[in-house]
């Protein structure tokens, strides 16, 4: 089986990412590229790095088109501009996996107070959330995915199985996470250029990043209780990568072991979770160019509260490299497939 595949937005950070991961896929021929900007270019003339490997020339969107070239189309693109082509795909019969906002958010109105209004409204109801661990099962039948976000990604998977068990609170939740700065994209602005990220570190939009929304939410579903995680998001001087610090105070009777347990229950035969033994901790680095999320636990006895630590890396775990897991699971092809890339030893 030969699954056709278009990128649209082909030449951002994420798209570049997808046809990365998509050309050395054995199951996929890819069979559209697309990018505004670089359109009648050939892609490795956009990206060196891909000379002799990717021989396609980038081509202006066609909705038609990649109608009739493509079995899964992948929208790599910014927020609203989706929302006008999803429509059309899945009327044709094509399969859609999304790695805007347009199609995460199962309240329109949460959607449209944090972004704009919602023009495909009525096809958030169809729409499956992509944390593939999570949602594996309604991804298997869906025809339009929404990707989650890297921030909510690297959040939601470590807390997920603890909430929906009862061995956290509810309240008092803390998400501590930093991103490298391809978090922000390839267009260029002044508050990720070299002088003014480089050997600094900040925080941003502390309790008012547009992903919040999201991961409360999730969190709020599988809790069975409304939740909301106080998020604050940093910006690191380096290109890729994200580690998230968790905090939340466990129930009576909790502790280390049973934490762990129910990490390790919950992601047994999930190829692309690590839980990692006591004393070791997951650094951005062991994740680098892969579509692992590693997650390590520590418990503070005297403040009864556990402290989740993960890392991924922000455009493979956190965007292309879900994307491909969640087509896979979609078509019926094992995970794994054209995903398990070896990680760099250093």
């Amino acid at each position: 089986m030969t699954i056709k595949v278009g990128v649209v937005g082909a030449t951002g950070y994420a798209g570049a990412e997808l046809v990365r991961i998509l050309c050395g896929h054995p199951g996929v021929k890819l069979a559209a590229l697309t990018s505004r900007q670089y359109a009648g270019m050939p892609f490795q003339q956009v990206y060196t790095a891909m000379t002799g490997i990717v021989d396609h020339i980038c081509q202006d969107m066609d909705v038609g088109y990649l109608c009739e070239a493509v079995d899964v189309v992948i929208l790599a693109l910014p927020h609203k501009i989706p929302m006008q082509y999803v429509p059309e795909f899945l009327e044709k019969g094509v399969k859609v996996i999304d790695l805007s906002a347009d199609f995460r958010f199962n309240n329109p109105d949460v959607y449209e107070a944090h972004y704009q209004p919602h023009m495909a409204r009525a096809f958030l109801r169809e729409a499956v959330y992509g944390l593939s661990e999570v949602y594996a099962e309604a991804i298997r039948n869906a025809s339009l995915i929404g990707n989650p976000g890297c921030y909510p990604t690297s959040i939601l998977l470590p807390l997920i199985p603890l909430l929906k068990n009862g061995l956290l609170d509810v309240a008092g939740l803390v998400a501590d996470s930093k991103s490298g700065v391809s978090g922000a994209g390839r267009s260029p602005s002044l508050g990720v250029h070299f002088c003014e990220v480089h050997e600094s570190f900040k925080a941003y939009k502390v309790a008012e990043h547009r992903h919040n929304p999201e991961i409360d939410e999730i969190l709020s579903l599988e809790a069975g209780a409304p939740t909301h995680i106080t998020f604050v998001p940093h910006l690191v001087p380096m290109s890729r990568g994200m580690l998230t610090t968790l905090y939340g105070t466990v129930e009576k009777n909790i502790g280390l072991k049973e934490i762990r347990n129910c990490l390790a229950d919950a992601y047994a035969g999930c190829p692309f979770i690590r839980l990692y033994p006591d004393g070791q901790l997951p650094e951005t680095r062991f994740v680098r160019g892969t579509n692992f999320c590693d997650i390590g636990v520590k418990f503070d006895a005297i403040s009864g509260r556990v402290i989740l630590v993960s890392a991924i890396d922000n455009l493979v775990k956190g965007a292309a490299g879900q994307a491909v897991q969640n087509m896979n699971i979609m078509m019926g092809l094992n995970e794994e497939t054209g995903l398990m890339n070896i990680p760099y030893p250093i």
